[in-house]
């Protein structure tokens, strides 16, 4: 007889969290046993045995798609000569086209393998995009004196998923606006207050310089960028065919951008939408890495609660339209708040809102939308708050990384 047994995710992942920490804890206990052998049998008792896999700088790229984050500050590292060591997922990542020569990258696998590794991992300090520590697979390794958390982006540092900052050590923000949640959840949750750094936004400052590279295209027509979110809330999964029909129908060109999330999480509603506009010439899709090229095509945005919708603001000062979903806060740091976090509340002053009742005639709401002073002062005052520090942000990040070293170790490295 055959029998088949089934774990659910979430039992497999905390056993997979089990197993981790059982593994890690013999694995620094051994390493610990081989340090103090070696003292014995060397006859040096007393002197400092050198971990040579200790590793002083370390940064952790998740996905290769936050290589925009991460570029300005390993340039930052190779313009010094200071070598940090760079970990990624595959082979495939951008970071094999350059020419570092103190930039030492390492592929260590994507989910579990990764967490694995960084699991034992022996650092000065760690720097990631990826939340979660301590709360899932990813957890502290005993060898490693600091972790540091870079927002990747602008907005609010509250929309991760539950405790998703709790157990870094620092967090470096784009603007200073996002310190004030994040001592309202350690206050609210009894943990000590980690350090904020506002360094401003390695991404942003990255896109904007490329940006200036590409070629300006002559405009045949009026271009709609429809660039949502993810999610049963999101746009395309909420309205789909109710809010594209009525556009592909508006003689305008409609270029959409899924969230790169939707192709593993609603991979359904993108082929059936793709389906049927596969004929309509004025409809195209955009799945390409960077969204720069569609936003710098385009004349106005429409999208929901995501968060490029400041990318677009700051980087091409378009007007936006937004269509307000009722967003289930449950999973994320914000529900813990007891007031409107900062990007909604900006949203409302920056953003055209569009109801289901606006979709059929949604060419005129278009074209009777105006960029009015005060919509353009929203926009500056959002970009005032969220991206400080404007095209500073890696060298910002490698001295924040290279001095927390130095004052962890004494003063000297």
């Amino acid at each position: 007889m055959i029998m088949l047994l089934y774990i659910d995710p979430g039992t497999g992942s905390m056993l997979f969290s089990v197993l981790i920490g059982a593994a890690a804890t013999l694995f620094f206990l051994a390493k610990a046993l081989v340090l103090k052998l070696k003292l014995i049998f060397s006859g040096r008792k007393g002197e400092l045995v050198v971990d040579k896999s200790y590793k002083p700088y370390v940064i952790y790229c998740e996905d290769k798609r936050y290589w925009t984050v991460f570029k300005n500050i390993l340039d930052e590292f190779e313009k010094r000569q200071t070598e940090v060591t760079y970990l990624v997922s595959k082979e495939d990542d951008p970071v094999f086209a350059q020419n570092y020569k103190y930039v030492k990258t390492e592929v260590i696998g994507e989910g579990n393998r990764a967490f694995a590794k960084l699991n034992m991992m022996s650092a000065g300090i760690i720097l990631m995009t990826t939340p979660g520590l301590q709360v899932y697979q990813l957890k502290r390794s005993k060898n490693v004196k600091h972790y540091c958390h870079i927002l990747h982006a602008s907005t609010d540092a509250t929309m991760y998923r539950l405790f998703g900052l709790d157990y870094f050590d620092s967090v470096l923000c784009t603007g200073d606006y996002q310190f004030e949640d994040i001592r309202a959840l350690e206050k609210m949750r009894g943990l000590p207050q980690k350090e904020l750094v506002t360094v401003g936004s390695p991404y942003l400052d990255t896109l904007k310089e490329k940006m200036k590279s590409i070629p300006e295209e002559k405009k045949e027509a009026f271009t709609v960028l429809v660039s949502p979110s993810w999610g049963k809330s999101a746009l395309l999964s909420l309205y789909g065919e109710k809010l594209l029909d009525p556009l592909s129908q508006s003689g305008f060109k409609i270029i959409v951008r899924p969230h790169p999330q939707s192709r593993i999480s609603e991979n359904d509603v993108l082929e059936r939408l793709q389906k049927r506009y596969e004929s309509n010439k004025n409809v195209e899709w955009d799945f390409e890495r960077d969204n720069i090229y569609s936003m710098k095509k385009s004349d106005i945005m429409i999208s929901d609660f995501s968060g490029i919708i400041f990318d677009y603001t700051f980087l091409c000062d378009k007007p936006v339209m937004y269509a307000a979903a009722d967003l289930d806060l449950k999973p994320y740091d914000a529900y813990d708040l007891d007031h409107e976090i900062w990007q909604f509340r900006m949203l409302k002053k920056m953003g055209i809102e569009i109801k289901e009742s606006d979709f059929a005639d949604i060419k005129n709401v278009i074209q009777n939308a105006t960029d009015s002073a005060e919509l353009s002062h929203a926009r500056a005052q959002a970009k005032a708050e969220a991206w400080q520090h404007e095209g500073e942000a890696g060298k910002l990040t490698a001295d924040f990384m290279i001095n927390k070293l130095n004052s962890l170790n004494g003063g000297s490295l």
